[in-house]
């Protein structure tokens, strides 16, 4: 006896879409099963967790910040994901991007112009694409998967970033910590509100979720990528290339890590350190699939799992746990996420491996 899944003929429009509001009530579900075990009570854990957050300005403005890079890290993976290609390692394009855009502050540091900022996002945006261009090459050069090599640069661009940070572009006046001169005011992404830390990139995010959006549903370039991650070979038969979409996919998805990366370093630290790397570009998968590969559902995604970020935060404060309860939480739902997924598309069954008796 084995169990197979089989691929529904017509599956649900409607629980298609419903599929993370399921996916959020089950983690919800199990996270109170989960708090109980750990002697917490779990009205007020979940309490804590998503509602707490949304009850201060305070917090509502970090939730903010913390969605700003999850989307437009899972804008660019959308679309690698929705052309049939998987990027695996975005949180390396993210510090890459983000080194790359420190390069104008640290070697030009007194440098005041308009232009800065301008090129800053951009080296930042390019550092992202260059390194995603090598997975990207080595899978349509070479047939190389690309999950693994996407992957395994993660650790060298985390390497290479904090050799750069302790040697030779720390910071002489930096008492010996790890990191860069401060840039200057000119390489620094301005915050929204006057009082406020919430900086541009938020706004950067939600125009280019509307940008994407109407690429992807509204042109041929999206037509092109839609049908080439469904049905290659219909794409073949269409006359698109799969491994020129694997280069532009991986391109993208890149370049929005990249100017991911230079976002936080720029408006959120204004200075390139060690602790580049938090988890965001792997974090962004669970929002590029809870918001449905579609830039506009990520916008939300991208807020509902910047909402585990902060509450896990209030939670470790208020009921004493780990910081890892909040890794648990993103995990259960992406879990969640794909499961649901599945149970859409295709049905379970079944299926006896009894050998059948024949009659002489």
């Amino acid at each position: 006896m084995r169990i197979e899944l089989q691929k529904r003929d017509n599956p649900s429009a409607l629980f298609a879409l419903l599929s993370p509001v399921f996916a959020m009530a089950l983690t919800m579900i199990v996270g109170a099963i989960m708090f109980t075990f750990l002697g917490k009570n779990p009205a007020t854990a979940l309490y804590t967790y998503f509602v707490l957050p949304l009850t201060d300005a305070w917090l509502l403005e970090q939730i903010v910040i913390k969605a700003t890079p999850l989307v437009l890290i899972a804008i660019g993976l959308a679309v690698c994901f929705r052309s049939g290609n998987w990027n695996i390692g975005a949180e390396g394009q993210y510090i890459i991007g983000g080194m790359f855009g420190a390069i104008i502050p640290v070697y030009f540091n007194e440098w005041n112009s308009l232009l800065v900022l301008p090129l800053v996002l951009l080296m930042g945006a390019i550092g992202g694409a260059l390194y995603a261009a090598v997975p990207a090459v080595l899978k349509s050069r070479f047939g190389t998967n690309e999950i693994l090599t996407s992957l395994m640069l993660v650790y060298v661009a985390q390497q290479l970033v904090d050799w750069l940070v302790r040697a030779p572009w720390r910071n002489p006046q930096g008492m010996g910590f790890p990191g860069t001169k401060p840039f200057n005011e000119s390489a620094v992404l301005p915050n929204i509100l006057e009082r406020g830390d919430a900086h541009y990139g938020a706004v950067f995010a939600v125009l280019l979720a509307v940008i994407f959006w109407f690429v992807l549903s509204r042109t041929l370039k999206g037509f092109e990528v839609t049908v080439l991650g469904e049905s290659p070979r219909a794409g073949r038969f269409a006359g698109f290339s799969a491994k020129k979409m694997t280069v532009f996919a991986f391109l993208v998805s890149g370049a929005m890590a990249g100017l991911a990366g230079i976002a936080e370093v720029s408006g959120s630290v204004e200075k390139l350190d060690d602790k580049v790397s938090l988890g965001y570009g792997f974090t962004a998968i669970i929002v590029a699939f809870l918001g449905r590969l579609n830039p506009l559902g990520i916008v939300l995604a991208g807020l509902v799992l910047a909402l585990t970020f902060i509450g896990g935060e209030e939670a470790q404060i208020v009921l004493g746990i780990s910081d890892r309860a909040t890794r648990v939480f993103q995990g259960l739902l992406l879990f969640f996420v794909l499961a649901s997924d599945t149970l859409i598309r295709y049905r379970v069954k079944v299926v006896s491996t009894k050998p059948t008796v024949v009659e002489a």
